[in-house]
């Protein structure tokens, strides 16, 4: 009687990476085609062509040309598409582990300068569509929502550690971070002034040390 061969065991990590690589493909050509012709004027049909996929495919992915937009700034926050939150990541949780406030502020001043400078043309991409497209503003409002949490938790690891300022209250002290590590304050320094990326970190830490600690 013939041996019936095995079936060849199903690769799932080969699944994976090649369904991770067009993601990206259909993110980065997203990206370009919004920076060039604007969010509103880019067409699913021009997306999938410039990711070299089939329309359905884009569809198939992310279900809408809103949800593109969404993930590509999830991808750009995290540095990856990996599905983890950008608080749970190795660096942060490294900052939070640190117990010497000051090195807490200059490790966040780091990493959130090489964040920035990823998300920064995404969210002027968002803040264009935001003003004709009335569900990029809405989803706006929620990155900012979102963004302003993430400081909060970040100034709490840093009080927990020690006092902040004299009258400075947690929720206070994360408005402020929230507003310097803004996109729009990063584009004045970086994009108007000309400062360099180093530059833009280093006033970054001095600024929320002198500004958060006694």
């Amino acid at each position: 009687m013939a041996k019936v061969k095995p079936k060849r065991a199903y690769d799932s990590a080969r699944r994976k990476q090649q369904a991770s690589q067009t993601r990206m493909k259909i993110l980065d050509a997203a990206q370009k085609l919004f920076a060039q012709r604007s969010y509103a004027t880019t067409t699913v049909e021009a997306i999938a062509s410039g990711a070299g996929v089939a329309v359905d495919t884009v569809y198939a992915v992310f279900g809408s040309k809103r949800e593109v937009l969404k993930s590509l700034l999830d991808v750009r926050v995290g540095g990856d598409d990996a599905p983890i939150e950008v608080l749970d990541r190795p660096r942060p949780q490294a900052v939070r582990a640190d117990r010497n406030q000051a090195r807490q502020l200059a490790a966040f001043a780091r990493d959130v300068g090489r964040i920035i400078e990823r998300v920064r043309p995404v969210d002027d991409i968002i803040r264009g569509a935001a003003a004709v497209d009335s569900d990029v503003a809405a989803l706006r409002t929620r990155v900012q929502e979102s963004r302003h949490e993430s400081m909060r938790q970040f100034v709490s690891w840093v009080a927990a550690n020690g006092p902040l300022r004299a009258g400075l209250t947690q929720e206070d002290a994360a408005t402020i971070v929230w507003t310097l590590t803004s996109p729009e304050v990063h584009g004045l320094l970086r994009g108007v002034r000309g400062w360099s990326h180093e530059r833009y970190a280093a006033w970054l830490e001095e600024t929320l040390t002198r500004t958060l600690l006694p």
